[in-house]
């Protein structure tokens, strides 16, 4: 009997994790670094200084040619048309029913270009996708759909210090006014049209995106993150994310550290983070994960993400079931997000059943842990609608989680669980 097994992909910075001494794990059909060290000092070290991640898994697709608006506006439930140059917006892709394919982060990064960045394990289907809704025979747009994915790396650093990190690495970006905080008096300009690197990081506003070079590399520098933190995404060509993030890194390793909460401990300006650190971040910060709160069997209105979705446009793929869902609100068999929060030390897990207050079952945990900066656990769970009249649940209605046999006191609470200070 012989068995098969299917090679994971390396990102352009696994030798670099393995010098680190990362422990990896397959995550979308890639060979990632899970942790170096501690889940909860990577998770501490975002909180309170810096981390830098590998996120060069995640896919990226280009759309470019006169009609890529329109193209990107008929595949996508957002009205990508009216993003901005230089700026950025979440969305998703959906199927004819209204189910969650992926959700999305698409950039305008050029007069006519956009770049779309799905998730790793999603990034083949939805480049596919894009090729059939924008590049097919009907409806016909004059775009060309390129997935660069696999010539593209994806550096994060994200954090309080995140800023003064690639202060002495970004030197100058595009001084693209719709992605650029006003500030008076008048910049210091780098060139025509370009700002020097300390401004450009300084007034990015969050969901902006430019060109820009980083220690000698062009980079595509956005002010997005997956934390809850301020701070950055770096794209750059595969071939420079070595020296790019040696370059991060080194330069890190010359500021002063940061004070830890507890007297005499101190944190490096900059820790290498893994995956793990990764989603218990996004948790707190109430972000949802693909393949845990979204999916293909729900619709972004299950997900208590109906916002996202732009019914007022014209005809997208998926439309008529989205505006048959959202007229169904509240109606039994439709769901809705809802973060719940305990106390003690017992965190709810994935899949975990959702009790009403009857004791009924009403949904399950999509996520869930002890949250390392709240020291309390923390969920969420795609539950059925409140009521008819209010289907979404109130923050302070008690419910219960089991959890192996034993129920767990939770209580609904406002997402975000974590908001970081500005």
């Amino acid at each position: 009997m012989t068995t098969s097994t299917t090679a994971l992909r390396r990102t352009p910075l696994h030798e670099v994790h393995e010098r680190l001494g990362a422990s990896f794990t397959d995550f979308g059909g890639w060979d990632m670094p899970l942790r170096y060290a501690s889940d909860l000092a990577e998770h501490r070290a975002v909180r309170n200084a810096a981390g830098i991640f590998d996120l060069s898994h995640m896919g990226e697709v280009k759309v470019t040619g006169p009609d890529a608006a329109a193209a990107l506006d008929h595949a996508l439930i957002g009205e990508i048309s009216k993003v901005g140059l230089g700026r950025a917006r979440y969305t998703m892709i959906v199927d004819e029913e209204g189910g969650i394919i992926d959700d999305l982060i698409v950039y305008h990064v050029g007069e006519q270009e956009y770049l779309v960045v799905p998730n790793a394990g999603n990034r083949e289907r939805v480049a596919e996708e894009l090729v059939r809704r924008c590049a097919g025979a009907a409806p016909s747009f004059d775009v060309r759909v390129q997935d660069v994915s696999l010539e593209t790396a994806l550096i994060a650093v994200q954090g309080p210090r995140a800023e003064e990190v690639l202060r002495g690495v970004v030197t100058s970006g595009a001084g693209i006014q719709a992605a650029l905080r006003p500030e008076e008096p008048a910049d210091e300009d780098c060139g025509a049209d370009v700002l020097c690197g300390p401004t450009i990081l300084r007034r990015l506003r969050y969901y902006a995106a430019v060109r820009a070079t980083a220690a000698g590399h062009s980079v595509l520098l956005a002010r997005t993150g997956y934390t809850g933190e301020d701070g950055f995404e770096l794209f750059c060509e595969a071939e420079a994310a070595e020296d790019l993030w040696s370059v991060i890194t080194d330069h890190a390793a010359t500021l002063a550290p940061t004070p830890a909460a507890q007297e005499g401990e101190t944190l490096a300006a900059l820790t290498p983070c893994g995956l793990a650190a990764r989603d218990s971040l996004r948790l707190e910060a109430g972000m949802p994960l693909y393949g845990h709160e979204l999916t293909e069997e729900i619709t972004p209105f299950d997900a208590s993400l109906g916002a996202v979705v732009k019914l007022a446009k014209s005809e997208f793929v998926g439309r008529q079931a989205l505006a048959a869902r959202a007229e169904r609100e509240g109606q039994p068999g439709t769901k809705v997000l809802v973060a719940l929060a305990g106390e003690g030390r017992r965190a709810a897990r994935a899949g975990c059943t959702v009790l009403g207050s009857d004791g009924q079952a009403i949904g399950s945990v999509t996520s869930g842990l002890l949250s390392p900066t709240l020291g309390h656990p923390i969920a969420l769970a795609l539950v059925a609608p409140a009521s008819l009249e209010e289907p979404a649940w109130a923050p302070g209605t008690e419910l219960a989680v089991d959890v192996r046999g034993k129920q767990l006191a939770m209580r609904v609470v406002a997402s975000p669980f974590y908001k970081r200070s500005r």
